[in-house]
């Protein structure tokens, strides 16, 4: 069971479009700043992520093994009282794939896991996390947004990551000089009404970086 149809898509500046998720490997490239895993959700799962009331969209806050995020998701899926169907088990099945991917690339053991319900505009400034590297991808609603900054201003050409597509960004942290200077942002979308749900996804090399936060056994 899939959530998606996969698009074929091209570059810009520092910014790897793939058509598989083997292209997220592309962040490794001395060159690139981020890459993303063009997508297009299914209708399906589209219209009935879309119906679900804002209350009922599930938040998650997690530290875990890469191995444990479906069950974990799964729990967390149960405990909103999401209806059982095709959907659900697709959102749970493509976060836990996202995780086994994400590990792999960044060579992670642990996963910290963020699923954020969001109606504001979070993060509205353009920025680089400091971290090594982060995945993104919005299931619900507008997608992070990114371009390039020069000299610490703005992008002047801004970018918006597709719903349902995942992008990695490299951090402050990323072990090689990233060029170009690649800055994301979430969407400004406060007072227009719109709730978006955001799958992020960080890697946690020791358990000592988050010692006050939740881990799953």
């Amino acid at each position: 069971m899939t959530l998606h149809q996969e698009l074929t898509g091209g570059a810009v500046g520092g910014v790897a479009i793939a058509a598989s998720p083997r292209g997220l490997t592309a962040i490794e490239h001395p060159t690139c700043a981020a890459a993303i895993w063009q997508r297009k959700p299914l209708d399906s799962f589209l219209n009935w992520i879309e119906a679900l009331p804002a209350h009922d969209l599930p938040k998650a806050r997690v530290i875990l093994r890469p191995h444990d995020v479906r069950q974990a998701m799964t729990d967390v899926v149960q405990g909103y009282g999401l209806p059982d169907c095709d959907e659900r088990t697709m959102l749970v099945d493509d976060v836990a794939a996202l995780a086994q991917i994400f590990a792999g690339v960044t060579e992670a053991p642990y996963l910290r896991l963020r699923l954020d319900v969001i109606s504001t505009n979070a993060c509205r400034k353009f920025h680089v996390d400091t971290l090594t590297a982060r995945l993104i991808c919005t299931y619900r609603g507008t997608g992070t947004q990114y371009g390039i900054s020069s000299n610490g201003q703005d992008p002047e050409r801004i970018f918006t990551a597709t719903t349902g597509s995942p992008i990695v960004l490299r951090g402050k942290l990323w072990p090689a000089e990233t060029a170009p200077d690649l800055v994301h942002r979430s969407p400004l979308i406060e007072g227009t009404g719109e709730t978006r749900l955001v799958l992020v996804l960080d890697p946690i090399i020791s358990l000592e970086e988050a010692r006050e936060e939740q881990f799953l056994h």
